[in-house]
């Protein structure tokens, strides 16, 4: 892909979910995350591999029943109250479209598309994916929490809390890990979208600096399965240490940048008399946990068969300013978590 492709592409990616933050209309909104889909597909088919077909497939079609629904709710809902106003949404047709938006972000037990494409697809388009594409669906659903059903928001996001731990631990594949990651984070958020929409927003905010964090650092060791994560130690590991501290800040382990969304939304669940519902997604999580730190352990606590007598590499694997930054930051914004909810 040249250049000015390129370019069209992240500018229609932008544009997409510009309109779709900027609209307070059904239709403008739809066509904003219509733009976003359409927009991601030439970066997924960018090398001709029938993998990346088969992704893109996968992907379009998903998107397209998603967004068909969503269309034929919004449709059915003006019918019946004369207004496409986002906010004012009447009672069959917002499970409907709160199920589409859930279905465009990968949650359970809408999600199986999601590992698929992700592993299909090379790691720069996985980092866009996995981040800049859900904050669109995410924001359409944070302008409606008083609307959606407690009931509908627990069985879809407890579900992907337990698929996303469950499903991670025995692949080998880092994409399809990082796809299960994605799922168990996105049903952290939606538990707790009914009672605080502010925590899911900062919530989203630290999981997408974790995410691309991650994917970053992926591509800077060119790495795709753990057999090859696990002999990157000798080419960088200042960057290695840095991933291993920035997966165990995706586990929500104190005292890094993951563990402040975690730590309050368990209080916001407490607070809220839903004592069982923060007991069960805690348990849940601990299956998370056990991947993140297999990773951790195979990245820095094993060698991989070496054959020269050098246990480092002479020439160091070069580090971007962008990945060295998002570490950095995915690690040490736990202290300012009380000052980014406030602006938030």
């Amino acid at each position: 892909m040249n250049p000015t492709e390129l370019v069209i592409v992240l500018m229609s990616l932008a544009i997409g979910t510009t309109t779709t933050l900027m609209s307070h209309h059904w239709l403008l909104a739809w066509i904003g995350l219509e733009i976003n889909t359409l927009a991601i597909i030439p970066l997924m088919t960018k090398t001709p591999h029938p993998r990346a077909i088969e992704a893109a497939t996968k992907y379009f079609l998903t998107q397209a029943s998603a967004s068909a629904l969503i269309l034929f709710s919004s449709t059915m809902n003006a019918w019946k109250t004369g207004e496409w106003t986002i906010s004012l949404l009447s009672e069959p047709y917002t499970i409907t479209l709160s199920m589409a938006l859930m279905m465009k972000l990968g949650l359970a037990p809408l999600h199986f598309w999601m590992p698929e494409v992700i592993q299909g697809i090379p790691l720069a388009t996985g980092l866009i994916l996995s981040t800049w594409q859900k904050i669109a669906p995410i924001t359409l659903l944070l302008q409606i929490p008083h609307l959606i059903n407690i009931n509908l928001l627990v069985i879809m996001g407890l579900p992907s809390i337990l698929v996303g731990g469950w499903g991670g631990i025995n692949q080998t594949q880092l994409r399809k890990i990082m796809a299960f990651s994605s799922i168990g984070h996105l049903g952290w958020m939606i538990v707790v979208l009914k009672f605080s929409p502010q925590l899911t927003l900062f919530n989203l905010s630290i999981y997408v600096l974790m995410t691309a964090a991650m994917f970053l650092s992926f591509m800077s060791v060119s790495s795709t399965k753990i057999s090859e994560i696990s002999s990157s130690w000798p080419k960088s590991p200042i960057l290695i240490t840095f991933t291993m501290l920035t997966l165990l800040s995706l586990a929500g382990l104190p005292p890094l940048t993951g563990f402040s969304p975690k730590l309050l939304i368990i209080l916001e669940l407490a607070k809220q008399n839903t004592p069982l519902l923060a007991m069960i997604i805690m348990l849940a999580s601990l299956l998370a946990l056990f991947f993140y730190l297999r990773l951790t352990y195979v990245m820095i606590l094993t060698l991989p068969p070496n054959t020269h007598h050098s246990s480092v590499h002479w020439r160091m694997t070069k580090t971007h300013f962008t990945t060295a930054i998002f570490n950095t930051m995915a690690l040490l914004i736990f202290p300012l978590s009380p000052t980014l909810l406030l602006i938030m």
